[in-house]
């Protein structure tokens, strides 16, 4: 029939609910929000509802300044980082020539890039599966580039996210950190120096709020005001009453959510070490993931055996260069600890 689009969606992990389950599969945080998070919840006046929520979402905004040492106008907040990645893909590449972005990285750039008809060049990440940065010096419409990378998990010091920036300062670059918080130095020390640049946040990974479904970007007011009128464009009202004040307390616990960070990140490295000891090999990560395989296993069988034990990870077959990797989200000591058990027996039962 004419007229009917046809595009291939993005393939999220899948969302399992047993109640003695370990979920590693979504990068999802494996500890609870912050009391004045679910201060904020209980104490929440239902008859608010009956209201659209706000269309500056200006408390949250604030917040996010005070936190980033920025005015509120420099925030553009959706639901969700992927709203908002949406939002900015329509808003700053419309250029003729082709964005650019990694092979292997977060699915959703190239869905975006076809569902708006955006022409786009992928990368190819080196052996190692890092970016190479002058493989970003052509020409192009614009950038967007994950860092920490997703599903590698591999960071990109600043320095270098600026030496891309400053080849490129005709088009927007976007740099997604949605891992950001588990990794080191953030590009926003860039952002008076480069106008060109916009950076994606979310709630959902160190926030420990992935079903609130709030992001954010970050960029100069001008370009902030560009995004904000396509996002006017679709629903002004994204951002409900309930989640804007809720991700608003999160932002306000800062010492919290420092906390549960630096205990994931102390887990990953104990896991990353212990699964080395067996004959493991696991990239550097700087996320909350690690993406790792064995030069003796078939990955794909592995995958299923945990999941026959309840335990949850990302396998990606459609990847060529990742058919033989699992990425395994960090979850609490405890959950790391079961999961280094299985994957030891699995080991001893199955070795070449």
């Amino acid at each position: 029939m004419k007229g009917i689009r046809k595009i291939t969606p993005y393939v999220p992990g899948e969302q399992p609910n047993y109640s003695d389950m370990i979920k590693l599969n979504t990068n999802e945080n494996p500890y609870p929000p912050s009391q004045k998070v679910a201060e904020v919840l209980r104490n929440f006046d239902v008859g608010q509802l009956k209201r659209y929520s706000s269309i500056d979402t200006l408390s949250l905004k604030k917040a996010l300044g005070v936190k980033h040492n920025l005015s509120p106008d420099h925030f553009l907040i959706g639901n969700g980082s992927d709203e908002v990645l949406a939002f900015c893909f329509l808003a700053f590449f419309n250029s003729p020539d082709p964005i650019l972005f990694p092979d292997i990285t977060y699915g959703f750039y190239k869905v975006w890039a076809d569902l708006f008809q955006i022409p786009f060049k992928e990368i190819p990440l080196n052996n190692q599966f890092e970016l190479v940065e002058e493989d970003y010096k052509q020409l192009n419409g614009g950038i967007i580039i994950a860092n920490p990378n997703a599903p590698t998990g591999l960071f990109k010091p600043l320095a270098e996210i600026e030496r891309i920036l400053k080849e490129n300062q005709e088009v927007i670059v976007i740099i997604d950190e949605a891992y950001i918080d588990f990794a080191d130095q953030s590009a926003v020390t860039l952002l008076d120096s480069y106008p060109n640049l916009i950076i994606i946040r979310t709630f959902s990974k160190s926030n420990s709020l992935a079903g609130l479904r709030v992001g954010y970007a970050i960029g100069n007011p001008p370009y902030i005001q560009i995004a904000a009128s396509i996002k006017s464009s679709f629903n002004p009202y994204s951002v409900d009453r309930l989640a804007e004040k809720l991700a608003t307390a999160a932002v306000e616990d800062e010492e919290y959510y420092v906390g549960i960070t630096r205990k994931i990140c102390e887990t990953r490295e104990w896991f990353a070490k212990k699964i080395e000891n067996s004959g493991f090999s696991s990239l550097f990560s700087k996320t909350n993931f690690v993406l790792m395989t064995h030069p003796d296993l078939k990955i794909k069988k592995l995958y299923d055996y945990l999941e026959t034990q309840n335990v949850f990870v990302r396998y990606f077959p459609e990847i060529q260069r990742l058919n033989n990797y699992l990425r395994i989200s960090i979850g609490t000591q405890e959950e790391m600890e079961q999961v280094y058990q299985l994957l030891s027996s699995y080991l001893d039962r199955n070795k070449a």
